[in-house]
């Protein structure tokens, strides 16, 4: 039994991930190619977030391998021929509590190691990206706009990385709209002398063109023509990227410690760091919980020739019950930290609802003997 529940658990983990993967692939997908970035890093990035999205979906890929295989056993009446051998359900849920504790392994290492680390590169990766200035509207031959009201048109880049015939609009002021065409324009950095962030953008050289300034209300136009003139991206396009360290890139042991450091870094209390510890930790108990509930929902109907639809139906009802729960005791300790004991309410709700589950399977209610009618 355990080796059935191994083999369908990665079988639903694989298709589950598979659907995760192309909805946050296909957002990621067009965010990436807006910033003009290659097949490559589009591939790297859906690589990072894999760890987040098996860290949700495995306790649910275990749910259904455990009704699956409950349900295929007592279709087949192996369940019928073991109970009357004499095995307990609680001897019957031994096989399903030692799968669910694998699979709460699994969870863990991905909660407390994986998962940081891969939000960590991840964070780096899109710093890396928004940082990048040239895949966002260095494309030949093609208008881009790298963000609303704000379009870019280059004709070519030689060898040297200089660009040729380039036009920039930027129609983001209500008032007027600005217009910058240059026959050669260069892209460097910023000099950030005064550790400002406008000054550490880069910087558009334009060489041997022309500025308009177009005035909405007055309805005029002004040209300007220059041999040489910088223009700062750094209000075009958002560099500025967040200082502060994300929570869920630290690891659970300094979250546990919650040094002072940390706290300035992240801006996230001691109460908070410990209560996002705890609920990395709660995903992997709630997998005992979540298996637990499927095969103690199955069990207790016992055999029947129309199969356990009923109670394949009452045990999604019972996952969807502990679920939101849980996310609703979640949505309350992200607002008050200080409630973090009680995000293990919803998985101590779900192993007492498999303990009694399992408990009226050992005990099934006696039925009444039929009364005898007096005879006439």
């Amino acid at each position: 039994m355990l080796q059935q529940l191994l083999m369908l658990f990665g079988f639903f983990s694989l298709v589950l991930a598979l659907v995760f993967w192309v909805n946050k692939a296909v957002s990621l997908l067009d965010w990436l190619m807006g910033d003009g970035q290659s097949a490559s890093v589009f591939l790297q990035l859906t690589l990072l977030s894999l760890p987040t999205i098996l860290v949700n979906l495995l306790p649910i890929a275990a749910f259904a391998a455990t009704v699956y295989v409950t349900n295929r056993l007592s279709a087949e009446s192996e369940l019928v021929v073991v109970q009357a051998a004499g095995y307990s359900p609680y001897r019957l849920a031994r096989p399903v509590f030692f799968f669910s504790v694998i699979v709460a392994l699994m969870v863990a290492i991905l909660a407390h190691v994986l998962v940081p680390l891969s939000v960590q590169e991840l964070d780096m990766r899109r710093s890396e990206i928004a940082r990048d200035v040239t895949a966002r509207l260095l494309t030949e031959g093609t208008f881009v706009h790298p963000t609303k009201g704000i379009t870019f048109y280059v004709r070519n880049i030689s060898a040297a990385g200089e660009l040729e015939d380039i036009y920039l609009s930027n129609s983001r002021d209500a008032s007027q709209r600005q217009s910058f065409m240059a026959s050669r324009a260069l892209i460097v950095k910023g000099d950030g002398r005064d550790g400002s962030t406008e000054n550490d953008a880069p910087m558009l050289l334009m060489f041997d063109g022309m500025a308009q300034t177009y005035e909405f209300s007055g309805k005029r136009l002004s040209v300007t023509r220059f041999d040489s003139f910088a223009y700062g991206l750094g209000g075009l396009i958002n560099t500025d990227v967040a200082g502060t360290r994300s929570i869920r890139a630290t690891t659970t042991f300094d979250l546990l410690r919650a040094p002072p450091a940390l706290q300035a870094d992240t801006g996230v209390t001691k109460d908070g760091m410990i209560a996002e510890a705890n609920m990395r930790m709660n995903k992997a108990l709630q997998s005992v919980a979540i298996s637990l509930i499927g095969f103690g929902t199955l069990i207790v109907g016992g055999f029947s020739r129309f199969g356990l639809w009923r109670q394949i139906l009452v045990a999604i009802v019972l996952l969807v019950v502990v679920k939101s729960i849980d996310n609703t005791l979640e949505g309350m300790i992200d607002n008050d930290a200080r409630l973090w004991p009680f995000r293990y309410f919803a998985t101590v709700l779900g192993l007492g609802m498999s303990w009694a589950l399992l408990w009226k399977a050992a005990h099934p209610r006696l039925r009444r003997a039929p009364r005898l009618g007096n005879a006439s």
